[in-house]
């Protein structure tokens, strides 16, 4: 049976120790340093916060170079489908291909129904659709 997935903070981030020492501890370590060791302080933090935010910086632009060659590759196949001739949405009218035997003025192209001439026609004979070939 598979283990149930943790929900919430992972084990160990709770009251979460700086080098060592409480939050607390280290709250009283800065009323009672000097201006110059405060200012040392923090020129210290921004340089590792500089890092920080440098070493983000490089792995969001890695996935984002990751990113653009998957959406360049989308965007050539929606360029090639808005460059192609657009389709009207009409049909060419569709050339007869069965003609009645009876009467030669009628024609169908075989789309839709079948005709009720047709029908008609094959009703009680031997018949089919085929001999109605336009040759």
């Amino acid at each position: 049976m598979a283990k149930k997935a943790r929900r919430g903070r992972p084990p160990g981030s709770k009251n979460k120790k700086t080098n060592g020492k409480p939050a607390a501890k280290l709250a009283k370590n800065f009323a009672s340093m000097e201006v110059p060791q405060l200012r040392a302080y923090i020129d210290e933090l921004e340089k590792t916060f500089a890092a920080k935010v440098q070493q983000q910086r490089e792995i969001l632009e890695g996935q984002l170079a990751g990113l653009q060659g998957y959406v360049s590759q989308k965007a050539a196949g929606v360029v090639r489908a808005v460059m192609q001739v657009p389709k009207t949405g009409r049909r060419a009218k569709a050339k007869p291909k069965y003609q009645s035997k009876k009467t030669k003025g009628l024609k169908w192209s075989g789309r839709g129904m079948l005709p009720t001439w047709m029908k008609a026609e094959m009703k009680g004979t031997k018949l089919t659709k085929e001999d109605f070939l336009i040759k």
